[in-house]
């Protein structure tokens, strides 16, 4: 039995030990459920946003050396206390938001430390835009503030419309946008101080294009005023003396271009949030160039007693094989129950018709559509992701716009490149079965261009040697040496690393999707399903979209796993 004395202290002991347990027990309950509100996250992706907007430099965005790293400052400031907020009882949607956050800022850390456009690449100060992508944002390091003349009445923003006079809101808009294009193309000659000769010549080119754009935009302006008229012809004097100045400048650049297989596979799953490397990258590529070519061989066998698929001989045949097709295809969706049809689908595709290309002009893409457009047709998911941003805005103001970085390339572009194997799968040719073996050629052409692009940012091979595979790879003579679409490709995929590759390998991992919806919903499932709940998580990595369809985060979580990626 202890005595008095030695009784109290040990009771204020144990007291104590009690209360401190009661207290350690009520502060670990709190961490459990002291999630931070979501609202949180938003108001934090609201001054990301703002900060991720550069200041002006005499009316044009600054990217010199004291404001590219103050504005990285920022983001890192803004990182920390992103990776504080605590998500642990938030919904899966609220979580993957908080990567898309990330994930930008990540694009911008890509930026400042590795990428640097605005030091390395001269055709990032090409800000004049001729034409809507047909991705939310445009492909590539895409400067901020870019001139898109396709908001502009004057200039026709589809197929399908109808030019108008400016008023005078809009006159004073755009003077004010050209008036930029001067003291932006100033500071560049400034800024650029890299010695990547493949990111250098093709510039050249880039703006010989926006010197032509500008000089059909100048025979747009007649009966305006002269401020407007001065503006457009003082930004095409600048863009011409630039375009001069890399001529000059370009060819004494001797250094490599790309960015090294390493920064590569940080890029894809830091950035992009894909969970692979540069290596698997590679394997994924040469895989789907074999089976590629394995099914071209199997498909013209079965196809051999069957006359030539024949392009179309007139504009007037090729715009009435347009329409038929864009009938044939929609009717096709309905029919097959694919998707829930949307009234603005068929519109979508009529404001993207194709001109008519004669044989001598017929790049490879052309060749496809003027044989039978449905080929592409299926490719253009992208129009009816665009019209879905405009029409049906993503409740999440994260989603909503189009992500920084390029952060959306692996549900873009793979959606895209998977609908035109999986339509074909469906039956979607079956009136035309030589139409498959155009399908075939074009996973094989993408497979190759992607290949040739991881080669090129591993600094394997110059930009030149990647066109070299395209082509050589590319069945029938496709992809020709001569016609703009090969440079202009080849140069995209050198100055956005992981482009090249996302078409191919954004589908296979959207095959994953399917396979594992189809494995736990057995005889129930729908290809209706997957398209509507895909098209309503919006545009986001393909990985976010596997957690968020089918409950698994395995890839997030591999990437978050990797000490420094």
């Amino acid at each position: 039995m202890l005595s008095a004395s030695l009784y109290a202290p040990l009771q204020r002991i144990l007291v104590s030990a009690f209360a401190t347990g009661l207290v350690l027990m009520g502060a670990i309950g709190a961490n459990a459920s002291n999630s931070d509100d979501y609202s949180t996250l938003v108001s934090l992706f609201e001054e990301w946003r703002e900060l991720e907007q550069p200041a002006l430099r005499n009316g044009a965005p600054d990217y010199t050396p004291g404001a590219v790293k103050q504005r990285h400052s920022g983001m890192k400031k803004l990182r920390r206390r992103l990776d504080a907020i605590n998500t642990d009882d938030w919904s899966v949607e609220e979580k993957i938001d908080w990567h898309l956050v990330r994930a930008e800022m990540n694009g911008l850390d890509f930026y400042s430390r590795v990428l640097k456009p605005w030091v390395r690449d001269p055709a990032y100060y090409a800000s004049v835009r001729s034409s809507q992508s047909d991705t939310p944002a445009e492909e590539a390091p895409t400067i901020h503030n870019a001139l898109r003349l396709w908001e502009y009445s004057i200039w026709p923003r589809t197929a399908l419309s109808t030019p108008s006079p400016l008023d005078a809101e809009a006159q004073r808009a755009l003077t004010a946008e050209l008036q930029t294009i001067a003291p932006l193309l100033e500071q560049a000659r400034g800024n650029l101080k890299s010695n990547t000769r493949d990111l250098w010549l093709p510039a050249i080119i880039s703006f010989r294009n926006q010197e032509a754009t500008l000089e059909t935009l100048g025979e747009k302006l007649d009966g305006y005023g002269d401020s407007l008229r001065s503006a457009q012809q003082e930004a095409l004097a600048a863009t011409t003396a630039f375009r001069e100045w890399l001529e000059v400048e370009a060819p004494k650049k001797t250094g490599p271009s790309g960015i090294t297989r390493e920064e590569y596979t940080w890029h894809l799953r830091n950035v992009l949030l894909v969970n692979s490397s540069w290596e698997e990258e590679v394997t994924i590529m040469q895989r789907e160039m074999a089976r590629g070519y394995a099914s071209l061989q199997a498909e013209e066998v079965a196809n051999r007693d069957l006359p030539p698929l024949e392009p179309a001989g007139s504009a007037e045949e090729f715009a009435q094989l347009q329409e038929d097709s864009i009938n044939n295809y929609m009717a096709f969706m309905e029919d097959r129950d694919i998707l829930t049809v949307r009234p603005w689908m068929k519109r979508a595709l009529r404001e993207r018709v194709f001109p008519y290309d004669p044989p001598e002009g017929r790049n490879f893409f052309g060749q496809a559509t003027h044989r039978d457009p449905r080929t592409l047709w299926t490719h253009f998911y992208h129009y009816w992701d665009l019209e879905q941003m405009r029409e049906e805005p993503h409740s999440s103001p994260i989603r909503r716009n189009a992500l920084r970085y390029n952060v959306w390339m692996s549900r873009a572009e793979g959606t895209a490149t998977g609908m035109e194997e999986w339509m074909m799968h469906a039956g979607l040719f079956e009136d035309n079965p030589r139409a498959r073996e155009v399908v075939w050629i074009m996973l094989i052409t993408r497979a190759a261009r992607g290949l040739s692009s991881l080669q090129a940012h591993d600094n394997q091979i110059t930009l030149e040697e990647a066109a070299d595979m395209h082509v050589k790879w590319t069945p029938r003579n496709w992809m020709n040496r001569n016609l703009n679409l090969l440079g202009f490709e080849q140069h995209l995929y050198l100055r956005q690393p992981g482009y090249g590759s996302t078409y191919v390998t954004g589908a296979r991992m959207l095959d994953m999707i399917i396979a594992e919806r189809a494995r736990e919903a057995g005889s129930d499932f729908s290809m209706k399903d997957f398209f509507d709940d895909m098209n309503a998580a919006g545009m986001i990595p393909v990985s976010l979209l596997r957690w968020q369809l089918t409950g698994n985060d395995v890839d997030i979580r591999a990437i978050m796993d990797r000490p420094n990626g």
